[in-house]
């Protein structure tokens, strides 16, 4: 189904064609300065890693620095797994996907998390919250989520270029906002070497169906200033960074979850997206699992990258 014809003021198939198209070019274009650091034995905000582990500097001409964890296979070249974060902006650590033999990439893109703790400095001023969903509205998606997914295209161009990965596959995992971006970036990379995404209950999904519930409060007070005859605009710039119109490039098999008690992220938005996917898919509901990270997950992604990663 079109979702143009469901959601009138959404983006075109053309329109999200080029809004994708123009940030794997950007990506490919700008220059970027990355140094691994020095490896302390003990990091503060994880503890000890016994796998080769790496925290990884990324600083893009144009945007802000921003950080990563790579895990690097104890054996390769290997498959290459991206963990997103949620909105909250924690950088993750998951030596168990590593310990399967994969190079895992743990990304906090624009900046937000730090080894030194958050840059609170970053906040959106109106929300006090992480600002790429409002900057993303404010900007007519020509920034917010744009810079966020710039950032990740990039760092994984980056890492392809690392004799213990194999280059030009990838793979993409995260939960509520991580899941959503994982979507997008599965878009991304619709035609440049995705192999699998996996969306842990995705934020970042249909957001006229989701009506500012949630997470997505972040949007009210923006939407609530922006006049009756402007908002069909406002809708379609939403449309750019929502994973539902994405769905029909979304040909790569994908993995998706929601909870029953899930407040933050509607559970009906999620089962909406999985009825537009086009590819392979799977779904799994959580009877009375509210919003948040859960350990079946890890074992959901861990058979679906074994399939398809």
């Amino acid at each position: 189904m079109e979702l143009h014809k469901v959601y009138p003021d959404y983006p075109s198939s053309d329109e999200i064609d080029r809004w994708a198209d123009g940030i794997w070019e950007s990506a490919n274009q700008m220059k970027m300065e990355v140094e691994g650091l020095p490896d302390p034995g003990w990091r503060g905000n994880f503890g000890t890693f016994h796998a080769p582990t790496q925290i990884v500097h990324f600083m893009p001409e144009g945007l802000h620095d921003f950080y990563g964890v790579l895990i690097r296979p104890l054996s390769g070249p290997a498959p290459l797994v991206v963990h997103l974060p949620g909105y909250g902006s924690e950088l993750s650590v998951h030596p168990d996907v590593g310990a399967q033999g994969y190079a895992v990439l743990q990304l906090s893109p624009m900046g937000h998390w730090t080894p030194n703790g958050y840059d609170e400095s970053l906040k959106d001023p109106e929300t006090h919250d992480w600002p790429p969903l409002p900057y993303t509205l404010d900007s007519g998606a020509e920034h917010g989520y744009r810079d966020w997914l710039l950032c990740a295209v990039m760092a994984v161009l980056w890492t392809w270029k690392l004799d213990c990965v194999i280059p030009g596959r990838v793979s993409f995992y995260g939960t509520s906002q991580g899941g959503g971006t994982s979507l997008l970036l599965g878009s991304l990379f619709r035609d440049h070497g995705v192999r699998c995404v996996a969306a842990d209950e995705p934020f970042l999904v249909d957001y006229p169906l989701a009506d500012m519930r949630g997470a997505y409060w972040l949007l009210k007070s923006r939407m609530d200033r922006i006049p009756e005859q402007e908002l069909g605009k406002a809708w379609h710039t939403l449309g750019f960074a929502d994973a539902l119109a994405h769905a029909y490039r979304l040909t790569c098999p994908v993995l998706l979850s929601g909870g029953g008690a899930d407040t933050v992220c509607p559970p009906e938005t999620i089962r909406k997206l999985f009825e537009y996917l086009p590819s392979t898919k799977s779904y799994t509901f959580y009877e009375g699992r509210q919003h948040g990270y859960s350990a079946p997950f890890i074992q959901l992604i861990l058979g679906w990258f074994r399939a398809y990663a």
